[in-house]
């Protein structure tokens, strides 16, 4: 039975990915990457991942606007949704990039009508997700929420459905659209699209979806007085389109596969960033760590780029080079810090990428500061607090990147698929878990946080 790997990987492999053969011939079937120097990476990376800093800076300032709006003052259980619903980016957007840009390299995506096929039923199976993702989160912030208050009132419960189906379908559409003209419009430029695709669909991800959670939260609540049907008209109305999603995502084999193969990461790490959600909804609630929230949607953010560019890599070297449940022999035991110490394929990008932490955090907190109107400056221990927590918390997750990946492919499953959705919802849970210890270490030695 073929798997979900089989069908990225390059024409002529496909159909022996598993079958013994002379090594010439399996390189001469394998395209040819062009080789990547130093200087051409950092800049490829170092563009999208300001871009995207800056729209995880945007989302923490809004995030620190709308926690005053009735909704989110009525209705905290809101903010146990916001790291749920802001990690469908790393659920579904990042691996979606990710997917297509392995595609573009292995030459997947030369021809038109395979091209749009592949787009089509890939953006068919994001929607469908999307929905369903929408009404987990939501039942699971129900859940969280019922269990931390010990109450949970029905129209809360119906709010919060509403809300986060929506915000995912529609924040789904848009920034599926917004990839695909990435990784087209990279290739056509001769650009790695695994440079670029994953932080450019972080890029606006985090402010799109939080904008959109707090828009729909604030009408539905406007409306849970005289008029609660409409709520569950779009609930209605949203998921009967789940059929016509499994149409047309049918459609391919790639996306037809994922149909019941691509459940478990993206399900599993919506759970793990309800918990993040949970810190945060606790976090909020003490007046001392209020603080938190404009840092938690930046840290969460850049982290889950930075692991994500790195996962793409790696995913992308082991199908042009290796089949599936093979992998090189200093890859075949998962030991910490070997990504960065041992020559690899990606150990270069591992440095990079943790040496891009200290001054991409230093200009996004910089940022933070002036965008909140520039009349005060970070306190010397909030910014070592918060550049100690961002750098644990990448450093962790491209160690468990490396393993996670390979382990991965040697178990014949797509990384693209799997790997992307657990490290995004990891980041989410270790940011703010740092985060919050950073702010209480802060609170415990009287710190303000500003100077």
């Amino acid at each position: 039975m073929p798997n979900e790997t089989d069908f990225l990987l390059p024409n002529q492999l496909y159909g022996r990915s598993t079958i013994s053969g002379s090594a010439r011939a399996k390189d001469a079937d394998r395209p040819v990457v062009p080789a990547e120097s130093i200087c051409s990476m950092v800049l490829q990376i170092l563009v999208p991942f300001l871009l995207a800093g800056l729209g995880t800076v945007s989302a923490g300032i809004l995030l620190d606007v709308v926690q005053n709006w009735d909704v989110f003052q009525e209705i905290t259980e809101i903010f146990i949704l916001v790291p749920a619903v802001l990690g469908m980016k790393g659920n579904l957007e990042m691996t979606l990039a990710s997917r297509l840009s392995t595609a573009v390299n292995a030459g997947k995506m030369d021809s038109a009508r395979e091209k749009w096929m592949l787009i089509v039923g890939n953006l068919a199976l994001k929607q469908l997700q999307a929905t369903v993702l929408g009404l987990l989160a939501s039942l699971m912030a129900t859940v969280l929420g019922w269990m931390a208050e010990g109450k949970m009132p029905f129209n809360h419960v119906a709010l919060l459905c509403s809300t986060s189906v929506c915000t995912a379908f529609v924040a789904s559409l848009l920034q599926g659209i917004i990839i695909v003209a990435v990784i087209t419009g990279s290739k056509r430029m001769g650009i790695n699209p695994d440079n670029v695709a994953t932080p450019m669909a972080a890029s606006f991800g985090d402010l799109i979806t939080l904008a959109l959670l707090a828009c729909c939260g604030q009408w539905f609540y406007s409306f849970t007085d005289l008029y609660p049907y409409v709520l569950y008209l779009v609930d209605m109305l949203l998921l009967c389109l789940i059929p016509l999603w499994v149409v047309i995502a049918s459609k391919h084999p790639a996306s037809h596969i994922l149909l019941r193969t691509g459940w478990e990461p993206i399900i599993t790490a919506m759970v793990i960033s309800s918990i993040g959600g949970l810190i945060l909804d606790k976090s909020v609630s003490d007046p001392n760590l209020a603080g938190i929230i404009v840092y938690a949607p930046v840290i969460n953010g850049i982290g889950g780029n930075l692991v994500s560019i790195q996962s793409s890599r790696i995913s992308t070297n082991l199908h042009l080079n290796f089949s599936p449940g093979e992998v090189p022999e200093d890859r075949k035991s998962c030991l910490p810090f070997v990504s960065f110490v041992m020559a690899g394929a990606n150990h270069r990008s591992a440095q990079i990428l943790l040496l891009l932490v200290i001054p991409g955090q230093l200009i996004f907190l910089l940022t933070i500061h002036l965008m909140k109107g520039g009349r005060t400056l970070p306190s010397p221990l909030l910014t070592v607090a918060f550049l100690s927590a961002s750098l644990i918390q990448v450093f962790t997750l491209l160690c468990i990147a490396d393993c996670m990946v390979h382990c991965l492919w040697r178990r014949h499953k797509d990384p693209d698929s799997y790997s992307i959705p657990y490290l995004t919802a990891l980041g989410d849970l270790l940011g703010t878990a740092l985060l919050s210890l950073a702010f209480l270490m802060l609170w415990c030695v009287g710190d303000s946080g500003s100077v």
